[in-house]
């Protein structure tokens, strides 16, 4: 596959939002409307305890991602009630339409103690093409289980011959990355189905993409798309400590394929994308999503600090 960089096409410095901190659009994510692509994230506020709380806003831009025509003006679902699993923020959301509603898979955060925090998936559902969502509930439809203790997060879903699926993250480990630092998260991909999209049967504990760095590699935010017969699903992946400031042990795109959606190969060179030297994207490339626009398709990601400053994009050529 051969993917056209188009560069930071959203920055926030450029475009701030009415509300947040003014930086990060972490995990961009995007939903077709008639006239426009909306595409939703992930920004921050801080809290007077100094702490991020993490919110879901969009931006609309042109079909071909050329620019900017409008930005949300509030969150468009507020932080969870005191003690619920999303109590802290959202971080990310994936959305698609269903029986004419748009659903929105929330990865809820909350705070712990011995460990930074716990997450779980959420569902919401909009009636205004993603200006607003109301949640299904106050719970998570997927969450920590018997094998899958922790850490269950970054739901992707598709619906295929009637059956939904769901690529997601699973916690194995929180290690500690040295003598006074806080623990560090490991998790895998993993899958799950469902006959409506609330209650889903997993796959449990089976870790679908094979490690390339070794059985402590981190794999978040897969997201799965067609290309001819075969599924591709891409995500990112990084070394269990260091990440945040060595960038050779931060976050890369990996690829997969599929021919039955049960067994998967990994094939990272496959995918020829990689950061520009001294540019947005040099010292790292995360939270990958892929969309089709009238006959294009796109790859929407993160750069350099887990996307502190916008969002870029690629097209994939024929």
């Amino acid at each position: 596959m051969r993917w056209t960089k188009l560069g930071l096409v959203f920055d926030l410095r450029a475009h701030p939002l009415p509300f947040g901190s003014g930086e990060f659009a972490q995990s961009p994510q995007a939903l077709v409307l008639d006239d426009r692509v909306r595409i939703f994230f992930s920004t921050r506020s801080r809290e007077p305890n100094g702490q991020y709380l993490s919110h879901v806003a969009f931006v609309d831009m042109r079909k071909d991602l050329s620019a900017v025509l409008g930005l949300a003006q509030r969150p468009v679902i507020a932080p969870g009630d005191l003690g619920t699993f999303d109590e802290h923020g959202i971080f990310p959301m994936n959305v698609l339409r269903h029986d004419g509603l748009v659903y929105g898979y929330t990865t809820g955060w909350s705070r712990r103690v011995s460990v930074p925090v716990e997450t779980g998936i959420g569902l919401a559902v909009s009636r205004d093409d993603g200006l607003s969502f109301e949640r299904h509930g106050a719970g998570p439809v997927l969450g920590a289980t018997l094998n899958e203790p922790f850490l269950v997060a970054d739901g992707s879903v598709r619906v295929i011959d009637g059956l939904f699926h769901m690529w997601y993250i699973f916690g194995t480990a929180w290690s500690a990355a040295g003598s006074g630092a806080a623990p560090e998260r490991v998790y895998k991909i993993g899958h799950a189905t469902s006959s409506d999209g609330i209650a889903w049967t997993k796959e449990e504990g089976r870790r679908i993409v094979a490690d390339r760095l070794g059985p402590e590699e981190a794999q978040a935010l897969p997201c799965v798309f067609d290309r001819g017969p075969r599924r591709h699903m891409v995500f990112c992946y990084r070394e269990p400590v260091g990440f945040r400031t060595d960038p050779g042990r931060g976050y890369r795109i990996g690829h997969a394929w599929s021919d039955d959606l049960a067994d998967w190969t990994r094939d990272d060179a496959r995918l020829t994308l990689a950061g520009t030297p001294g540019d947005w994207d040099a010292d790292m490339q995360c939270y990958p999503h892929v969309f089709t626009c009238e006959g294009e398709t796109y790859l929407l990601y993160n750069g350099n600090a887990f996307g502190r400053f916008g969002f870029g994009a690629a097209r994939l050529e024929p």
